[in-house]
């Protein structure tokens, strides 16, 4: 009888960079034409991955946009019980992309932590011809963190099933550099 995991995972990036588009296809199957700004959604899904089966809890936000000159604080909901992290920018926006690197700044200094489970996500990739952010851009960005990275196209369903594969993987690989010894249990 396969073991069933809860995984929480917070969908992070600018608006309009397709985060909604990604979480939809992923558990629907299809592309959203239209666009109406997320406030928050929440989207459920079960996965089977080897002998284990995930039920995974998204939460898709609402996009993250700058206050004046510093990035909205974010909230706790964004770091508690959350088990890992999909940011997003579109590889049509620069300024998605330096949104993205201070979302993952303010996660880090939440957390407290020096891994985080997170996967790093140009979505928008069949905008080529409009492109500002190349995927080696996203490459290292991705590489200083320790993360993985990812071009998708929620649009063409291109990466969309891997990503929250991978970001499952990711949840394990740093549950278990930590060790058993190091995880807290609430009774």
């Amino acid at each position: 009888m396969p073991l069933v995991r809860y995984r929480k995972v917070a969908i992070l990036g600018y608006r309009s960079v397709g985060k909604t588009s990604l979480a939809h296809q992923f558990v629907e199957g299809e592309f959203l034409e239209g666009y109406d700004p997320t406030v928050e959604n929440t989207f459920s899904k079960t996965v089977t991955l080897g002998q284990d089966e995930f039920h995974l809890h998204l939460v898709d936000t609402a996009g993250q946009v700058p206050v004046g000159d510093e990035y909205s604080i974010l909230p706790y909901s964004f770091i508690i019980g959350v088990h890992g992290y999909v940011l997003v920018y579109s590889v049509t926006s620069l300024h998605s992309f330096q949104i993205v690197k201070s979302l993952y700044q303010k996660l880090h200094e939440g957390h407290g932590k020096t891994r985080l489970p997170v996967v790093l996500v140009g979505n928008k990739a069949d905008l080529s011809p409009d492109r500002e952010v190349q995927a080696i851009e996203g490459k290292k960005l991705a590489e200083s963190w320790g993360a993985t990275f990812m071009e998708s196209s929620a649009r063409e369903n291109q990466l969309t099933q891997e990503i929250f594969i991978k970001v499952i993987q990711e949840i394990a690989r740093v549950e278990n550099s930590y060790g058993p010894d190091r995880r807290c249990y609430l009774m």
